[in-house]
């Protein structure tokens, strides 16, 4: 949270009695004469989770964010008015929706941001249907949220879990690795790693292959050994992995001691948790919905922006999403004229394109508020090939290709989303 700076405040920073924007929020009964003078900002209520297993994440996301805001602000903010972020760790569901409902009633903010934990994001989206308060959620994958747990107020700009099985299976599919073969998943034993097993296993019998074994294990698990065992003894063709956040970084550290040789892809790897791993530690197909070498001005600016931000440091998936979350509202925001709540989302479900820094525009669907965009795979080049894990990664073609629908690796309307 030390990141947060002078427009992204912790509810500590806004309660110290010291310098910052979120002191000059809280501060308009005291000084009525100044700020009359002023727009009053927008406030935006952002939560992440900034400990646990999707802590590291949650702090690129902070990074991400704060890089959208403040270029906003420097620019003269959003139709004069500046933005104020109160910011803070969501941590599990319970905590979340309390603090959301917190940001409701005693910050007033306008709009809700953020979260990565698709349990804690459905907790966030109750709250926010509750008291009639947009929710952009910016991480969480489960298809459930843009299905039988969808809400007229939230947006989903992440791709879900079904996407993340179509841009992967395409890849393996290209290489003859899913007709004929045995597959064992490794799955995080929640609503996330439900909903992409359950994609997974749907995949797996489109396509002739076999699945030969799964595990479920706790979010909190740490020890890999006996789901190792398991899989030696499964003698799988594959190993499909559908964990969450540094499980996977974890997972394939102790996969590579074991020394085995069945090849692992996934349905679900954020460059950060590839970089943990380290060279040499896996290899394989995975997904992304973003990477830093695509090949576009604006995603080039965008991490040019971040390395001259951030000591240097490149940003990865939830960093880039945040920060096009940021620029959606801008646009939204100035569109409507204001932050009422119900013309941000009429606005939002017109179908309106927003620039993400991929090669085509993004837009939410209607019938169930996802942002439809580009997918990739990527893979891990040959080892002695690259010099740092930063550089050992190989975006592979955007999914679907140039001239195709974008919708095609998107689930068709199935009725389940009722707004």
């Amino acid at each position: 949270m030390s990141d947060c700076g002078k427009n992204l405040s912790t509810r500590r920073d806004i309660l110290r009695a010291g310098a910052g924007v979120g002191t000059a929020m809280l501060g308009t009964v005291a000084l009525p004469s100044l700020l009359r003078a002023q727009e009053a900002p927008i406030v935006i209520g952002h939560l992440v989770p900034l400990t646990g297993f999707l802590g590291t994440l949650g702090q690129y996301a902070i990074n991400g964010f704060k890089l959208g805001v403040d270029q906003i602000n420097a620019s003269g903010g959003i139709n004069g008015r500046q933005i104020t972020v109160i910011a803070e760790d969501s941590i599990n569901p319970e905590t979340a929706a309390t603090k959301a409902q917190r940001m409701i009633e005693r910050d007033k903010v306008d709009v809700l941001v953020g979260e990565i934990s698709s349990a804690s994001a459905l907790a966030i989206s109750e709250v926010a249907a509750r008291n009639k308060k947009l929710f952009i959620a910016t991480g969480p994958r489960s298809d459930v949220l843009r299905a039988d747990r969808c809400s007229r107020y939230m947006f989903c700009t992440d791709i879900p879990n079904a996407v993340m099985v179509n841009a992967v299976g395409t890849a393996l599919k290209q290489d003859g690795m899913v007709e004929g073969k045995k597959f064992f998943t490794i799955t995080s034993d929640y609503v996330f790693g439900h909903d992409l097993l359950k994609a997974a296993k749907a995949f797996f019998a489109d396509n002739k292959a076999d699945l030969v074994g799964e595990e479920l294990v706790p979010t909190d698990a740490t020890d890999f050994s006996a789901n190792i065992l398991k899989i030696r003894q499964a003698n799988p063709d594959i190993v499909c992995l559908n964990l969450g956040g540094n499980q996977v970084t974890n997972f394939l550290k102790q996969y590579a001691e074991f020394g085995l040789a069945y090849p692992t892809v996934g349905f679900n790897l954020n460059t950060a948790d590839a970089w943990a791993a380290g060279m040499g530690s896996f290899g394989g197909v995975w997904p992304t919905v973003w990477f830093d070498t695509i090949d576009t001005e604006g995603t080039k600016k965008f991490v040019a922006d971040y390395k001259a931000a951030f000591n240097d440091q490149i940003p990865e998936n939830h960093a880039w999403i945040e920060y096009i979350t940021a620029k959606i509202l801008e646009q939204s925001i100035k569109e409507v004229g204001g932050t009422d709540n119900e013309k941000l989302i009429d606005y939002l479900e017109s179908e309106a394109k927003f620039d993400i820094l991929k090669h085509r525009p993004a837009y939410f669907r209607k019938f169930d508020h996802q942002l439809v965009q580009e997918a990739y795979s990527f893979s891990v080049k040959d080892e002695g090939s690259y010099n740092s894990v930063y550089d050992m990664l190989q975006l592979g073609a955007a999914v679907p290709p140039d001239g195709e629908d974008l919708t095609t690796i998107y689930p068709a309307d199935s009725g389940a989303c009722k707004l």
